[in-house]
């Protein structure tokens, strides 16, 4: 057995029957997928909620190759590489794009799973292809973006590739012609100064710091749950209670949700069952005091869920992937 506490940002005590480290692709190809598997990164969006009854396999293959063309850059980069370091490098070498994703943890791997986003900004905007693993054909694969159906913190991966795909390396698209995005909430006060894009970055990583805490210093897997959307006839009604409720048009018929304000508001802020509590800066985030064990946060998930549910008829689920004994459990702690 090996210890998977010091592997997932959550730090519950688990451990795997087997941990296999992944440094190039080619390495899949022993793997036996017939056993249970999951695969991971940096541990920053899933918990190990209890003793795993398979194979961990860790990617941490390396390596970052840019191609100049006339209007972008494409940049492939191996799924092991960190995504922050990643957008770090390339701010340093002048090439924008990825800056409203700065201080996102995790592996570029892992990105495409989740498409990850923040302050107005996804990996689908920025995406161009990816290669990986196909279990069912046992041999690579290169998926396009549309093959990804990417969607709000969703994509194939986690729906008819769910379990099928592992992903080796990632290629994105960034133009050369750089339009800051500064529409999302905390960025409008810099949209009336000429910014460049490491001033951006700078900034969302002051805000992130400011709102999250570091997991090495705190045990946390950053925001615990999605952002809900819903329909205008429910934010309309809503909002007439609570005029000033945060929205976030999404289309013209649905808008999203901030999920830590309903948290907060519901008066969670510092709630605690057994080691685990609610964030006392940042409702969305839940932390591990060391002590925590997964039977405490199934029982947090629910008890939130249940008091949103009951103060605004507004179901929460789980941005973070939940392990059990056998795999994923995240959708069956939803709401309902």
């Amino acid at each position: 057995m090996q210890s998977l506490q010091s592997l997932h940002t959550f730090a519950l005590p688990a451990k795997c029957q087997k941990l296999v480290r992944i440094t190039a692709p080619e390495q899949l190809h022993s793997i036996d997928f017939t056993n249970p598997f999951f695969i991971l990164g940096e541990g920053s969006n899933c918990v190990f909620l209890n003793d795993f009854n398979g194979t961990v396999i860790q990617m941490e293959n390396r390596g970052i190759d840019i191609t100049e063309l006339d209007g972008h850059y494409l940049v492939r980069v191996a799924a092991g590489e960190s995504w922050h370091s990643l957008v770090i490098k390339l701010l340093d070498m002048g090439i924008a794009g990825l800056e409203n994703l700065a201080l996102i943890p995790g592996t570029v791997g892992a990105a495409p799973v989740q498409n990850i986003g923040a302050y107005g900004v996804e990996l689908a905007d920025v995406f161009s292809h990816l290669s990986g693993y196909n279990l069912d054909k046992q041999s690579f694969d290169t998926l396009d973006k549309s093959a990804c159906q990417f969607g709000y913190r969703d994509s194939v991966f986690k729906g008819a590739l769910y379990g099928r795909f592992v992903i080796t390396e990632v290629v994105l698209k960034l133009p050369k012609q750089w339009q800051p995005m500064l529409d999302y909430g905390p960025l409008r006060d810099l949209a009336s100064t000429e910014v460049s894009a490491k001033q951006v970055a700078e900034r969302v990583i002051q805000i992130r710091r400011s709102k999250l805490p570091d997991p090495k210093q705190c045990a946390n897997a950053g925001s615990f749950f999605k952002n809900p959307v819903v329909g205008l006839g429910q934010v309309n009604s809503l909002r007439a209670h609570y005029p000033e409720m945060p929205i976030y048009p999404v289309n013209e018929h649905k808008v999203k949700l901030a999920a830590g304000w309903l948290i907060e508001q519901a008066g969670l802020k510092g709630h605690r069952i057994g080691g685990i509590r609610v964030y006392e800066k940042q409702a969305l985030v839940l932390v591990n005091d060391q002590q925590g064990n997964g039977e405490e946060l199934l029982a947090m998930i629910a008890y939130i869920q249940k008091s949103v549910f009951a103060k605004f008829a507004v179901e929460l689920s789980p941005e973070v992937r939940l392990i059990g004994r056998d795999g994923e459990l995240s959708k069956g702690v939803e709401h309902g």
